[in-house]
């Protein structure tokens, strides 16, 4: 059988319906969206925003947000085309398998590890940080030991550095959220809803209390001028800001791996997709506008907390708690909406026979891949615990952009050799629309540097050995093909 064979669609759906391995179909528009800005929203927001404004931007950083939106837009509405008519838990995955066949479909599923896995374990030790923060403005102190892996040194409140044993508030928050994810996926829905209306909520309150504090002076001149270097204000630097701020968008993508468990995945997939991408890029821009009319953006270089710079030009002190209790929540959904992500493209890999059965195998009552969660819960609570996540942060970023870039190419693969599929949501301006977002989304990838290339090739690398060592040889696929 060829490496590159594909699965038909006929066949990806009938796999779905019925038998011992079908997820519970409990999710409406509304969990979808939430989903989507529980993904979304993280401490991007509050921490690139002055990054971007302060070194790229200005003020500007708000057309910056809106050019980063419409390259998400460009992926968005391709996943929203592939999940209407592939309603099947596995997003990127399951879609390659059915345009570009198996050795893509393997690749990518590979490649989704770096940013759902690695992602929720990064954004864990972040949760870590901010809670330890927050306990210590509480009068809480936390033994430095347990806070901190041996590789990766963590400031504490007070400014000193240190090097500990274990980060356990970081395998708390996993373990915690895997749990809940084993128990139910209404369940967890439900609390990553509450937990979204809380991080939503806080943002709203920045917005709504620092309106009446701006200062027009700050923003004068809304466009500052370039400084002769490509990318240091101007329109260059709005550009520049954009690729810097694209990553605050990043993880819209993991609605679609919940297709399989939406009530009505032909209508609410793009619904839960594009309507938690406009949600968020108002949340964006007006949040940038407001923090830059607090406070000059020439001050936000180098601080490590610009929205706490920019509260301190409002009487409200109590201000910077509140929004470190929404940057803590922003996380909790990020870890949920990841580790959910990880386990649904593993549940999809698995049912096609390319990765050991035990991911796929569904609890008999909750109905959710349990043994799945179960297993990354250990394997993203080692890395939490252990791992020095400097040196594989980015590797989330190129991971995913490089999901991006084969979903939009699989549009175009599917319009020519699939050309009659009924298609409840339709990508406009085929090819453009999809080529725009592969240009989009490699430029932000060669933005990440040749670092970041090689860790990325070593990963494929090793998933290469496992696909032909294992993977190949199991394909459900290659079987039924006589292979």
């Amino acid at each position: 059988m060829s490496l590159f064979a594909t699965k038909p669609l006929s066949r990806i759906m009938a796999e779905s319906e019925g038998g011992k391995h079908t997820l519970k179909r409990s999710l409406g528009p509304g969990s979808l969206i939430a989903l989507g800005i529980g993904a979304i929203i993280g401490a991007g927001l509050f921490s690139l925003t002055g990054i971007a404004a302060a070194e790229n931007a200005g003020p500007a950083v708000v057309l910056s947000f809106l050019l980063a939106a419409v390259g998400c837009a460009f992926a968005g509405m391709c996943y929203s085309e592939f999940s209407t008519m592939i309603p099947i838990a596995g997003s990127a995955y399951t879609y390659s398998y059915a345009t570009m066949g198996e050795l893509v479909a393997w690749i990518i599923g590979w490649d989704l590890v770096l940013e759902y896995a690695v992602g929720a374990a990064t954004v864990s030790i972040s949760w870590s940080s901010y809670v330890v923060s927050l306990l210590h403005d509480w009068g809480l102190a936390l033994p430095a030991q347990l806070i901190a892996s041996p590789w990766q040194p963590v400031r504490m409140p007070d400014g000193s550095t240190v090097y500990g044993i274990i980060n356990l508030p970081a395998v708390f928050i996993v373990c915690l959220i895997s749990l809940l994810l084993m128990i139910g996926i209404k369940e967890s829905a439900n609390v990553n809803a509450v937990v979204v209306v809380i991080k939503v909520t806080v943002v709203i309150v920045f917005i709504a209390v620092g309106w009446a504090f701006i200062k027009p002076a700050n923003h004068t001149p809304f466009i500052p001028p370039n400084t002769g270097t490509f990318g240091e204000f101007g329109w260059s630097g709005i550009v520049r800001a954009a690729g810097v701020i694209f990553f605050a968008y990043i993880g819209f993508d993991a609605v679609s791996t919940a297709a399989q468990e939406a009530r009505k995945p032909q209508k609410d997939m793009p619904i839960g997709i594009i309507g938690s991408l406009i949600i968020c890029t108002i949340l964006y821009v007006v949040f940038a506008y407001v923090m830059t009319g607090l406070e000059h953006y020439t001050k936000f270089r180098g601080n490590a907390a610009p929205v706490a710079l920019a509260i301190m030009n409002t009487p409200f002190a109590w201000l910077k708690t509140a929004v470190k209790l929404g940057i803590i929540a922003g996380f909790t959904s990020v870890i949920l909406v990841m580790l959910l992500g990880q386990s649904r493209v593993f549940f999809s890999m698995s049912r096609d026979g390319l990765l050991p059965r035990i991911f796929s195998d569904i609890h008999p009552k909750f109905r959710t891949p349990w043994l799945s969660n179960l297993l990354f819960m250990v394997f993203v609570s080692l890395f939490s615990a252990f791992a020095p996540i400097s040196v594989v942060g980015h590797m989330t970023s190129i991971g995913t952009l490089f999901a991006f870039v084969l979903v939009c190419a699989g549009i175009m693969i599917m319009r020519k050799t699939q050309p009659d599929l009924p298609r409840p949501f339709k990508t406009p301006l085929v090819p453009l629309v999809p080529i725009l977002g592969i240009l989009v989304c490699s430029l932000m990838m060669y933005g990440l540097g040749w670092e970041n290339w090689s860790r990325l090739f070593v990963w494929l690398f090793i998933g290469m050995v496992i696909y032909f060592g294992y993977s190949r040889s199991h394909s459900h696929l290659r079987k039924a093909n006589g292979g």
